[in-house]
């Protein structure tokens, strides 16, 4: 099996591909590339880098924005902002902040506060949400934060739905104290307004459960490992692996990057190269059963399209007509 062939579109429905790994074993690069290649196979693609650290922009060498931004044909790339995501998530924070109030006058809630996400996490991941339950694409990559962070925000919809559920809960359980409350406390506000509370946390919660049912498809979302060739990459990538199968997300491919070339001129060289293929012949053991793939070291730093078409055809090959056929 090719590496290609972990890349399958779906007809109508959007393909989500997470991209993850340590940092500085060369995410961002993939996920661009990869992005490039699923663009040529002429579907409409979008990449979104979920990394406070954006780099996605500097190896596009284009500005890109918190909304999509145009890169080649078929091509668009976001950076999420975390200060503009939570601007607009204001009015939910209103929501989460009234309650958080309410609650604070019962001692029994005071654990679900301490346990409550933070703002900033909750902000971006609802950006994370919109595109998670939405087909306007074919394609949708997701250039990650280093693995502890990835794996942070795929455990969000768990969290989250939890966390809602127990809003929902605690709100039910206020309904008569509320309403004697109302009067001398603010934040609790009228009928209307609360019923409209209640329903938009419903609704919250609706499409948190439709992004883990995408999230744990894996028809629709798989997850692929970029590391390179030194234990300490091969050990966390094989812990987040774990993790993932923990929460039923689909890892099924490995990209191992910085591969040093042989070279028998370079007595450095190759003793590099001795070391890394015990390295290559220790990933193949632990991520048996995965499909591998390999990039060599580049003699220089991987940045625009012209060179990240290079690691594309290196990954995927430079005929497009080789590649899968939709679903």
């Amino acid at each position: 099996m090719a590496f290609t062939d972990l890349v399958k579109f779906n007809k109508h429905k959007t393909t989500f591909i997470f991209i993850g790994g340590k940092g500085g074993v060369g995410k961002t690069t993939v996920s661009a590339a990869t992005a490039l290649w699923c663009a040529r196979m002429d579907k409409k693609t979008l990449v979104i880098s979920t990394d406070p650290a954006h780099s996605l922009g500097d190896s596009f060498e284009r500005k890109i924005r918190h909304t999509p931004t145009p890169i080649v044909h078929n091509l668009e790339a976001i950076e999420i902002d975390p200060d503009k995501a939570m601007d607009e998530y204001k009015d939910k924070i209103q929501i989460q902040q009234q309650y958080n109030d309410a609650l604070n006058m019962f001692s029994e809630q005071m654990d679900m506060m301490s346990s409550s996400p933070g703002i900033d996490e909750i902000a971006s991941f609802d950006k994370f949400m919109q595109y998670m339950n939405t087909d306007d694409y074919d394609v949708i990559i997701f250039d990650t934060a280093p693995t502890g962070h990835t794996l942070r925000l795929l455990s969000f919809p768990e969290m989250m739905d939890s966390w809602v559920g127990r809003l929902i809960k605690a709100r039910k359980k206020l309904g008569a104290a509320a309403n004697k409350l109302k009067n001398i406390i603010p934040f609790m506000g009228s009928d209307d307004e609360n019923e409209q509370s209640m329903a938009e946390l419903e609704d919250m919660k609706k499409e948190i459960i439709e992004a883990r049912d995408v999230l744990t498809d894996p028809s629709r979302t798989t997850f692929k490992t970029v590391l390179i060739p030194e234990e300490m990459s091969i050990i966390e990538s094989s812990r987040a692996m774990d993790a993932l199968d923990k929460s039923n997300i689909k890892a099924d491919g490995v990209i191992v990057n910085k591969i040093q070339p042989d070279n028998n001129h370079c007595d450095f060289c190759k003793a590099r190269r001795q070391i890394q293929e015990k390295r290559l012949d220790t990933i193949r053991a632990e991520f048996e059963g995965q499909i591998i793939a390999e990039i060599p070291l580049q003699a220089h730093e991987v940045r625009g399209i012209d060179q990240l078409y290079e690691i594309c055809d290196i990954l995927y090959g430079s005929d497009p007509s080789n590649g899968p056929i939709a679903l």
